[in-house]
């Protein structure tokens, strides 16, 4: 398993807050796609599993 730092990871997530808090919701929606993508490639893993518990409502 791969070490994920995770000051980098809240930082990075604090980055996206200020975008939507500057109301650039299409760099905010972006910037987090990168940010999955990345921690899912430091996993191992290509993308996310499909077997993985549904998303709520909120999330889609």
């Amino acid at each position: 398993m791969s070490d994920i730092d995770a000051l980098t990871v809240a930082q990075r997530i604090d980055t996206v807050l200020d975008i939507l808090v500057a109301g650039d919701y299409h760099s905010a929606i972006r910037n987090l796609e990168i940010l999955k993508s990345e921690l899912l490639a430091q996993n191992g893993s290509g993308s996310a599993p499909d077997a993985a518990q549904p998303k709520a409502p909120w999330e889609v």
